[in-house]
């Protein structure tokens, strides 16, 4: 018996076989070894003629097969499973289409024989008979069709699919179309794309960004009016905006740009996300943006995700801010950062808050420290600044000890056990760091405030 199952479903049906189908399906099966097996083992050896039992034992032994990656017994056992779609239990028969397209798209992927043909074949004629499930299929055949490099061929299935329609438009049928569309979209970024890269290989002055070349990358650019009207559908992905923007900015339609990246990220339409405000922002810092405007864009990024690594930049522009306010927040997004167990190792987030604390006591901001350390005070000398992780971090990395010992000690006092651990430590090169660590701790920390 052949992997080819996908055949079953393409030859015609004769009169004998007709008649060899009709006698089969009381037993169940095509196949009489099979149906042998079946009986077995639903009936202990007595022909018991159940259509449906011997069907679900048979989607039983495909299951077990994938689990085992028996991929030639699966597909032995495909050709009897296809008979579901003669089930005469009419919810049956509709989901089988979809269940033989998830099994038979599965073996055909890992089975060492298969080959594109078959499986194309298979996936037509599953778009054909399982017609509720032709976007489905014809999206994933296009996905499999991407994973081989058939990027034309991918494109065709998708443009078939963009253009199909059955009955009356329904909301599920609505965004699968937009699924389709937007992968349709990817492929057409992806060629403009390539294109860009081959022409900025050749010699400047030659040929690459000659009017010539634009001119080709424009006509591509024109071609792709999927992103026109995607970008403006809620729920669209990052990938969609950023591809557009590029592509916007390298015809210096900057305002055209700005335009996309701002409804993205403010526009109420569309859901909250932070990679808009992330795509925004490094927009407006390549064209040089006043820092208010900066700012404001990460203060919403800060609401949503306070450990982003953005955040660190965010400090340093509060900092050369001249608003007490934005003095005041630098603060509070050094500590934000520092909550998520994912930075307690970022050494520049404990240099930059080891700095930025002695600075502010040193001005007598102490308000400003008790404010943040009241909510922490229960929880981070455990969560930082156990003995065990002053001898841990020591070993790993004493630069990054130093600088905690010296949160620890302002924040702690120079009794505390992570500060007493570094303090005590005799390192040829950070000997003199350690030495002003402590005088910074007897001054300024904030257990014997300096009035």
């Amino acid at each position: 018996m052949g992997l080819d199952f996908s055949e079953e479903l393409r030859k015609p049906v004769t009169e004998d076989e007709q008649m060899e189908t009709s006698m089969l399906s009381a037993k169940g099966m095509h196949f009489p070894w099979l149906q042998k097996q079946l009986e077995t083992v639903v009936t202990g050896g007595k022909k018991k003629k159940d259509f449906a039992q011997t069907t679900r034992t048979c989607l039983s032994f495909i299951q077990d097969a994938l689990l085992k990656h028996q991929w030639q017994q699966a597909a032995e056992y495909m050709h009897s499973y296809l008979q579901t779609l003669e089930d005469w239990d009419s919810y049956k028969k509709q989901a089988a289409p979809e269940i033989i397209w998830k099994l038979g798209s599965e073996i055909l992927f890992y089975h060492p024989k298969s080959n594109m043909e078959t499986f194309n074949t298979f996936a037509d004629r599953m778009k054909n008979i399982g017609v509720l499930n032709y976007l489905k299929i014809s999206l994933q055949h296009a996905l499999y069709l991407l994973h081989h490099g058939m990027l034309e061929e991918a494109n065709r299935t998708l443009s078939q699919a963009e253009t199909w329609r059955y009955g009356e438009k329904s909301s599920s049928q609505e965004i699968l179309i937009n699924l389709v569309q937007a992968y349709k979209g990817l492929l057409e970024y992806y060629a403009w794309s390539k294109k860009k890269m081959e022409l900025s290989k050749i010699d400047e002055d030659d040929y690459a960004f000659t009017t010539k070349s634009r001119n080709m990358l424009s006509q591509s650019w024109k071609t792709s009016v999927n992103f026109c009207a995607l970008i403006k559908t809620p729920g669209v992905w990052d990938l969609f905006v950023k591809s557009y923007v590029e592509m916007l900015e390298f015809y210096g339609d900057q305002d055209g740009a700005r335009e996309v990246l701002t409804n993205y990220a403010y526009d109420e339409k569309f859901p909250s996300n932070p990679n808009a405000h992330i795509y925004l922002y490094n927009f407006l810092k390549r064209e040089k943006a006043p820092r208010a405007k900066l700012i404001s864009v990460l203060k919403i990024l800060y609401d949503i995700v306070p450990s982003h690594t953005l955040m660190l930049e965010f400090h340093m522009l509060l900092r050369k801010s001249e608003k007490e306010e934005h003095h005041k927040l630098g603060l509070a997004v050094l500590f934000g950062v520092l909550d998520f167990a994912g930075c307690t190792k970022n050494i520049t987030a404990w240099t930059y808050l080891a700095k930025y604390l002695k600075q502010i006591l040193m001005v007598n901001h102490l308000s400003w420290v008790q404010e943040e350390w009241k909510s922490r005070k229960n929880w981070w000398p455990t969560f930082h600044f156990s003995h065990f992780w002053a001898k841990s971090d020591w070993k790993e990395d004493s630069d990054l000890a130093c600088e905690k010992a010296l949160v620890a000690g302002l924040l702690l006092g120079k009794g505390y056990r992570y500060f007493r651990y570094i303090s005590k430590q005799d390192h040829e090169i950070l000997r003199k760091k350690i030495k002003r660590m402590k005088k910074s701790v007897k001054k300024y920390s904030i257990t014997n405030p300096v009035v």
